[in-house]
């Protein structure tokens, strides 16, 4: 079976910060380098590098990242989209890799520039004028493809989960961070002088009460920040992994799944449940849980609908106290759980939400070395 035997990812920054001058193999570079010398192998090892980057100018940055980070020019690089969801899914993917006796190491993950992203604009035959646009289409139907935001309001409304509610969960998430923040040295990797994630902080009730409202219930506060941020792991086959030792994290199942593109909040949780199917599991079989926190409405709406123990999701915190770096986002989920779990602990699941009504769910456990 595939290991995951290194882990590690950039501080996660609000975009026009620290970060902003860096494209994203910049990002990706060191924590490549990173994980490649805490997995104790040489850059000519790996066979393909898989990167998630949602918000880029197309192309393939994976090639571009694999170069700068002194990777064989054999490494042709394999660069994904789905969105909030590609850098989980790029780790499911360098498995399936393994699984199928392609390459014998892969690293995964995404990298997320918001600052550097480029401006979008639609063109047309007739001679008109380009007419620029922020959110890219995920439905062929403009009246099922929501602005994520408005359809975080419709889902809290729907829920019946108030503004404060979610504050208190956005609350609850800067706290656990802040509470955490000694441990998350050994999966940052130094970037720019930054050694921490950036936006946490105490986020007290006068904050939220002064946030300002995006739409409805949803605020500043309880929506994750945009962000630059990269994540990766190494993923090698099980001769690999003998041959130097390592313990670490396999993926025991894994699946994106669509659901109704109107709400993507609650897409995870048709995953969640299939992944827990397929491994015979219940809900409160899982000793932690990592779910994206892109709204607190969406993180609340999956620890009720996938009927999760409140108190093993996120306990170091999450998106709401350190941004959403989106093509990056999936990968950071998995991080901190391989630097969460210890020798024999497990399931432990990592969640995600995409635009377009895409959810991936993730179930790790940790492994002694052979």
């Amino acid at each position: 079976m595939p290991r995951i035997i290194a882990a590690r990812r950039t501080a996660v920054v609000p975009r026009g910060g620290k970060f902003a001058l860096l494209e994203p193999h910049n990002l990706a570079r060191p924590v490549i380098e990173a994980c490649l010398a805490d997995a104790a192998l040489d850059a000519s090892d790996v066979g393909e590098l898989i990167l998630s980057n949602a918000l880029g100018g197309g192309g393939n940055p994976a090639r571009i990242a694999a170069l700068a980070a002194g990777l064989p020019e054999r490494v042709a690089g394999l660069s994904i989209d789905r969105q909030c969801a590609g850098g989980l899914d790029a780790i499911l993917l360098a498995h399936a890799l393994i699984d199928a006796g392609m390459h014998e190491v892969v690293i995964a993950g995404g990298a997320e520039s918001y600052s550097r992203r480029p401006l979008r604009s639609r063109t047309f035959a007739d001679g008109r004028p380009p007419v620029r646009y922020d959110q890219a289409r995920f439905t062929p139907w403009a009246e099922r493809d929501p602005d994520m935001a408005k359809a975080a309001d419709i889902l809290a409304r729907t829920l019946d989960l108030t503004q404060d509610t979610q504050d208190a969960w956005a609350q609850r998430s800067h706290a656990r961070a802040r509470g955490h923040a000694d441990k998350r040295q050994a999966e940052i990797v130094p970037v720019e002088g930054v050694t921490e994630d950036a936006f946490t902080r105490d986020l007290t009730d006068r904050h939220c009460q002064r946030a300002k409202t995006v739409t409805g219930s949803i605020t500043a506060a309880n929506m994750a920040v945009a962000a630059d941020a990269a994540a990766f792991v190494v993923v090698v086959s099980d001769r690999v992994a003998t041959r130097l030792q390592k313990g670490g994290m396999t993926l025991a199942q894994g699946v994106t799944l669509g659901a109704t593109p109107d709400q993507p909040g609650l897409a995870p949780v048709p995953a969640i449940r299939e992944v827990l199917r397929r491994q015979g599991l219940q809900p409160n079989d899982l000793q932690r849980a990592e779910i994206m926190e892109a709204f607190a409405v969406q993180a609340l709406a999956c620890v009720t609908n996938a009927q999760l123990e409140p108190d093993i999701v996120n306990p170091a915190g999450g998106a709401l106290a350190q941004g959403h770096p989106v093509g990056a986002s999936g990968a950071i989920l998995a991080v901190k759980l391989f630097h969460a779990l210890r020798m024999g602990d497990g399931p432990a699941l990592a969640a995600i939400a995409a635009a377009g009504g895409l959810g991936t769910a993730a179930l790790f456990e940790a492994v002694d070395p052979d």
